[in-house]
């Protein structure tokens, strides 16, 4: 297989990295490959750690602590195995990314693995489901390693980087410039048999979804839909359908991103993600992969509630407030609290809109509890201003439920809410926010006068 031939139509048309991007050559994103699990005695893992070092950006480090890695199968029993134990890896080599070896015959699949990776992140596309095969031979031989595969391999790992701030986020995308462009020049992967084609094509499209995600134009999305259905197309070459999903999953994904960056046709945008979304559940279900089948639900939500402000219709928003409630039933409070706390959030605001269209006194209840839901994790003592913003919100939703019914103890739970708020602005002393709360309290009170 050529590489060469795969991506070398559209990197001719697209300038060369010096001439749009600066390097901030003093960033470097901390690497840690793990020492593979393999049946054989076999330095793998310390073969591309060694490897990969020579490349810009990076310091590559080799974790070779022994541990079971059992569960390295992707089996959905133990995934949370794996999360967790990638998770104490990163937090001990302060990593910017792992990337795990594990064989399976004579082929060597790789995996890579951010810090709170199911969590709610907008930089990274890569699911730690991902997963990246090649000759078990590569690694065993390194001074016969094809370099475009390691250039493949070098971009996975720019593009699941999460950047802390914005000259990392300039320095990803610039080394993913020059990562697409050597790619195009080089074609060493023809050593690579077309039974790893679905996975070059998935990461080929990953590696340019995450260059192109925050300047899409037309060009850039034909070609990285071209990549992801050129894997869609080899799928008979797929051994499980989870590696399926998660193509679709990257279809999802570049539409998804489309509806906000693409100015022409928004409503085919929407479509094809939510499609594609849905595609991909069916693969990645709530019983097997939750937390891949947790955050499509909530990026299916926020697609929902932004076509219902296009729209206005209805049933879009209680399809986005359905969305999150299954995203809420798999990150929950317990284990990924800010990310919970989040959603808690945006169901306190979605049912907010929701109860005022319908003037249900139920829904906006809801509103309420999920607010302070939210509020278990953004507490007054560590985040006072936006826990005073959340206890506008929840005197809006009294406000409202006092005003619609008569309802004196709403509208005495607005005003403790509102003076909660109030309190902490004037602390802040944020004069903006002072002005507005004062009228708030203002109307309460007339209404309150009237009863």
């Amino acid at each position: 297989m050529d590489i060469l031939s795969a991506i070398k139509h559209f990197i001719s048309r697209t300038t060369k990295p010096s001439e749009v991007l600066p390097s901030y050559s003093a960033i470097k994103f901390r690497v840690v490959v793990i020492d593979f699990l393999d049946n054989i005695e076999s330095n793998g893992g310390e073969n591309l750690a060694r490897l990969l070092s020579s490349k810009e950006g990076i310091n590559v480090g080799f974790f070779d602590d022994i541990f079971p890695k059992n569960f390295l199968n992707l089996e959905s029993r133990s995934l949370f195995d794996l999360i967790d134990k990638g998770q104490s890896i990163i937090e001990q080599t302060k990593a910017d990314v792992v990337i795990w070896g594990y064989r399976e015959n004579n082929r060597i699949r790789l995996n890579f693995q951010t810090e709170r990776q199911y969590e709610h992140q907008e930089d990274s596309y890569i699911s730690l489901l991902d997963s990246f095969y090649f000759p078990a031979s590569f690694f065993e031989h390194p001074s016969q390693f094809p370099p475009a595969i390691l250039d493949l391999i070098y971009g996975a790992v720019i593009s699941s980087l999460v950047p802390a701030n914005a000259p990392a986020r300039i320095q990803k995308k610039y080394l993913l410039k020059k990562i697409i462009d050597k790619l195009s020049k080089d074609d060493s992967a023809k050593v690579v048999s077309v039974e790893y084609m679905p996975y070059i094509m998935n990461f080929l499209g990953i590696i340019y979804l995450s260059y192109a995600h925050d300047h899409q134009e037309e060009r850039d999305f034909k070609i990285t839909k071209s990549l992801f259905e050129t894997a869609i197309k080899h799928q008979d070459l797929i051994d499980s359908p989870l590696h399926l999903g998660c193509i679709y999953y990257h279809l999802g994904q570049l539409y998804d991103n489309a509806t906000r960056q693409m100015e022409h046709r928004p409503a085919a945008y929407f479509k094809g993600a939510i499609e594609y979304y849905h595609q991909a559940q069916r693969y990645l279900g709530k019983y097997t992969y939750p937390y891949d089948y947790g955050y499509i639900s909530y990026k299916l939500s926020q697609l929902y509630f932004n076509y219902w402000r296009q729209k206005e219709d209805i049933q879009a928003l209680r399809d986005a407030v359905f969305h999150l409630r299954e995203a809420e039933k798999i990150y929950t409070y317990a284990l990924f609290p800010n990310f919970w706390a989040t959603i808690q959030g945006e169901l306190g605001q979605k049912l907010a809109l929701l109860g005022n269209l319908t003037k249900s006194n139920e829904i906006n209840e809801l509103a309420i509890t999920s607010y302070r839901n939210q509020q278990r994790v953004i507490t007054e003592r560590r985040d006072p201003i936006n826990w005073a913003l959340i206890q506008e919100n929840i005197g809006e939703i009294n406000y409202r439920l006092g005003r619609q019914n008569d309802d004196r103890e709403a509208l005495e739970d607005a005003l403790e809410c509102f003076h909660d708020a109030l309190y902490i602005f004037e602390n802040a002393q944020n004069e903006n926010k002072i002005k507005e709360i004062m009228t708030d309290i203002a109307r309460t009170n007339q209404i309150l006068n009237s009863l």
